[in-house]
């Protein structure tokens, strides 16, 4: 496998291999949208570069609210809905890690006005979890922000490094939370566990913030949240964090969480592991849209409120449009579904799809 520089410079020497997931779910409620749909072109293939959007937009996000896809899926939808001249409406269709919204907007109208704002992470391994069989191949993206999954632990836990977190797994069995199965924090335990030796019980939340909120009360023994959803946590001492899924150190303000290359240097292959948010387009809307898109997604990215919301959170903005993303999601599911596929975590075979390993 190709070892990424680091999380800022992977991100863009991936060729700007960009790349982040949340949910889909297709929105058709609004009579008026329906008005307008009838008097307007009657197919995505009669829309052009002028006439689109003409209406209000569905952004599906497949995870409940208040998790760091659903954040940036709407701090950045904010921005497009003023760039586009029309608002979007943000729709949550939680469910089997994020497939349940996605196959929604997959198999919705291709016509523009159904739109979905997912993390990758999770998105691709969909297929060798059996929820579906489209990869990421049908899909266009655009990449927006990173985020990386960081190890915590509670406030007053009795392991105050990487190191003596490792060393106790390795004695006994420790819990592990997540915001569910096939989710971007459970693909961070994995990863952990698989690379550091030891073996977990995974305790499934039905969100990031149940995950966290269980982790401060000490009811699971860790996490491997991404670092937005937890980095209040951990300056206000309520979660202690020990690591980074990377290959260099992370600096957010007076803190420094080390990166677990420090403890489990043979992960040098498998970092920098994280979460891409991204807006995702099926594959089938009319090219005069995603023309559309190119032109005003780059504005989206270099806006002040989004620059600020990433730099808050502590986020990278890793914007890539749609003619670059693509080789960054092949990458990312190939190290993704192998990792997992390996640990047997999944068992369906990347190879099914035509994902390959990455190369040594």
């Amino acid at each position: 496998m190709k070892k990424f520089a680091s999380v800022a410079l992977a991100l863009s020497l991936a060729l700007a291999l960009l790349g982040s997931c949340s949910s889909g779910s297709e929105a058709t409620s609004s009579s008026a949208a329906a008005s307008t749909a009838e008097t307007s072109s009657t197919s995505a293939a009669a829309t052009t570069e002028t006439d689109w959007p003409e209406y209000d937009i569905t952004m599906t996000v497949p995870w409940n609210p208040g998790g760091v896809t659903d954040l940036t899926v709407r701090a950045f939808s904010d921005e497009l809905a003023k760039a586009l001249g029309v608002n979007i409406t943000i729709g949550n269709t939680a469910g089997a890690a994020g497939s349940v919204g996605t196959i929604a907007v997959q198999d919705g109208p291709k016509d523009g006005y159904n739109l979905l704002g997912a993390g990758l992470q999770a998105m691709v391994t969909y297929p060798c979890y059996g929820y579906t069989d489209v990869t990421y191949r049908d899909w266009t993206f655009y990449t927006m922000a990173y985020a990386p999954n960081v190890v915590v632990v509670p406030g007053n836990s009795p392991y105050n490094t990487i190191e003596d977190l490792i060393a106790a797994a390795k004695e006994e069995t420790l819990t592990f939370g997540s915001a569910g199965t096939g989710s971007g924090g459970h693909t961070g335990c994995e990863i952990l566990a698989n690379g550091a030796g030891f073996e977990y019980n995974h305790v499934p939340y039905d969100s990031g913030s149940n995950c966290i909120v269980a982790t401060i009360s000490g009811e699971v023994d860790a996490n491997c949240q991404l670092i937005t959803e937890v980095v209040d946590y951990v300056k206000s001492g309520d979660l202690k964090c020990l690591a980074v899924l990377s290959d260099e150190d992370l600096v957010i303000g007076d803190i420094t969480i080390p990166s677990i290359l420090s403890a489990v240097p043979d992960m040098e292959n498998v970092v920098p592991m994280g979460e891409t948010i991204a807006l995702c387009v099926p594959s089938g809307v009319d090219q005069a849209i995603i023309d559309k898109l190119d032109e005003v997604m780059p504005g989206v990215a270099e806006s002040e409120a989004f620059q600020t919301f990433c730099a808050d959170k502590g986020m990278v903005v890793t914007y890539n449009g749609s003619d670059t993303s693509q080789e960054y999601v092949g990458h990312l599911a190939s190290l993704v579904d192998w990792t997992l596929y390996d640990g047997g975590t999944v068992t369906v075979s990347p190879e099914e799809f035509g994902i390959e390993r990455v190369a040594e």
